[in-house]
């Protein structure tokens, strides 16, 4: 009989997020309340991370509801933004740096092997880097594996993928 699988993993889509802060942006260009503040969002990929500038700490936050409600509305997994602390800078203004977590670290991935294993399933689940591998003979224990991964209330955003 043949072995099926999933992988879970934490994926951010940068695509996706690059065009909710073009549209932020083009927001922020228009509001009131943002007129002559200088205020800017910026992606910067290589690093993952956001980040926000404006004239001061209540305009920051301004931005970052603004980024997060953008990114919702695309279906952006905001679990995985991690706000930094907000900055004063030279030229009165207030920095913030938005990191995002993509990929599943060791400790998170043990929580979940266990809370797997605890669950009873028939299921075996196997660490492999930043992927969590649960491979099963039953097709029903790996939906059922999905729906205790779901129901753990990760700090992170998880999504399953090469369901075979």
């Amino acid at each position: 009989m043949a072995d099926f699988s999933f992988d879970v993993v934490s994926k951010i889509d940068l695509n996706a997020i690059g065009e909710s802060i073009n549209i932020a942006q083009k927001e922020i260009t228009n509001r009131y309340d943002f007129k002559g503040t200088n205020s800017t969002i910026e992606l910067d990929q290589k690093n993952l991370e956001i980040k926000l500038v404006s004239s001061d700490e209540y305009k920051v936050k301004a931005l970052y509801d603004v980024l997060i409600t953008r990114c919702s509305k695309r279906n952006i997994a905001v679990k995985n933004f991690k706000p930094q602390k907000i900055e004063s800078s030279l030229g009165g203004q207030a920095k913030q740096q938005v990191k995002l977590v993509q990929g599943i670290s060791t400790e998170i991935a043990k929580d979940i092997v266990k809370k797997i294993k605890d669950s009873k399933l028939k299921v075996t689940p196997s660490i492999q880097g930043d992927i969590i591998r649960v491979s099963s003979r039953s097709k029903d224990a790996l939906q059922q594996a999905m729906d205790v991964i779901n129901e753990s209330g990760m700090e992170i955003a998880l999504q399953f993928e090469n369901y075979r």
